[in-house]
């Protein structure tokens, strides 16, 4: 019997408390000490019931009892209630020692070749062996390295996205400084809309703006060499010298030359966008008072042109 008992391999408490939710030797603890209560209440029931029957016996005798009978009966039965309380207690322990035992050997026993599936634990491969996404079996390692390395690669581009963020957010931050920029510009030009200038030139012929736009487009000329030859030019003349009609293109182109050398734009300096626009039809009426400036020049010329004339027709007819 003791080598049967030695051969037989201990009882797991962890996987007894796992499995029942509560510790086995926790209850059988408190069991025997609600035995051991039931001892000590029927001790002191024991104790009240001779100390009544000490009483009751006085007083059906009708004899006064000295105080050593008294002392000598209490002594009596306070030895009697210390014997019959050990004699409970002892055979209490032998008989829960039993239970005891033979609860944690019978009732809490679980056998070395039985499975066991806790229901927390339902589900979980214990037999070192995985499947992959793609259906492969693989050992635990290597399926765990594989997940380790996934992991570092997440993280990779975590880091990644976190740099991106960034960068988008200091782009985002220069954007709307150069918003802000480009805000005050144009409500510094803003009053260009709806400046005198600007309903002046739209009152001009279309026949000027096609005009402005065809010699704003030809490339910048020497004043001197700019004067093209007339058809009526005669051989040892110059241009303002041939007549009216020379005199009036001499001059226009002049000043229009004049004007051009003087602001010096090109095609790349013109600025894009809404502010371009707006500085585009500034310089548009820059452009267009000197083109009338122009033709008052020539309204001036034509002027002299005509008075010489009248004093030569007037000087024919006298």
């Amino acid at each position: 019997m003791a080598s049967s008992e030695n051969a037989m391999p201990p009882v797991s408490p962890l996987l007894l408390c796992e499995a029942l939710g509560f510790s086995p030797q926790l209850l059988l603890d408190d069991i025997i000490n609600v035995a051991n209560n039931a001892v000590q209440d029927g001790v002191n029931g024991m104790e009240e019931f001779l100390h009544k029957w000490i009483d009751e016996r006085q007083e059906k005798l009708g004899a006064p009892t000295s105080d050593e009978e008294e002392q000598s009966m209490v002594q009596d039965i306070e030895q009697g209630l210390v014997a019959f309380q050990t004699l409970l207690e002892y055979h209490t322990d032998i008989a829960f020692d039993f239970f005891e035992a033979w609860s944690l050997r019978n009732i809490f026993y679980v056998p070395p070749g039985l499975p066991v599936v806790l229901p927390h634990q339902k589900g979980f491969n214990l037999t070192g062996r995985v499947m992959d996404e793609q259906g492969v079996e693989k050992s635990i390692e290597d399926r765990e390295k594989e997940l380790m390395d996934e992991v570092e690669e997440l993280r990779a581009k975590l880091q990644d996205q976190r740099a991106l963020k960034r960068l988008l957010m200091r782009s985002l931050h220069t954007s709307r400084s150069r918003l802000a920029m480009s805000q005050k510009r144009l409500s510094l030009l803003e009053p260009l809309r709806t400046a005198p200038t600007l309903t002046t030139l739209s009152t001009l012929p279309k026949q000027f703006e096609s005009m402005y736009t065809t010699v704003s487009s030809l490339p910048p000329l020497d004043p001197a060499l700019a004067v093209p030859p007339s058809d009526n030019a005669q051989p040892g003349k110059r241009l303002w010298e041939t007549g009216e009609t020379g005199y009036s293109k001499w001059a226009a182109l002049s000043v229009w030359a004049k004007k051009t050398q003087i602001s010096g734009e090109t095609e790349d300096d013109k600025p894009v966008g809404e502010v371009g626009k707006l500085v585009e039809g500034a310089k548009e009426v820059g452009a267009a008072q000197g083109l009338r400036r122009a033709l008052e020049v020539v309204d001036e010329v034509r002027q002299v042109l005509d008075s010489p004339s009248k004093q030569d027709s007037n000087k024919m007819e006298e």
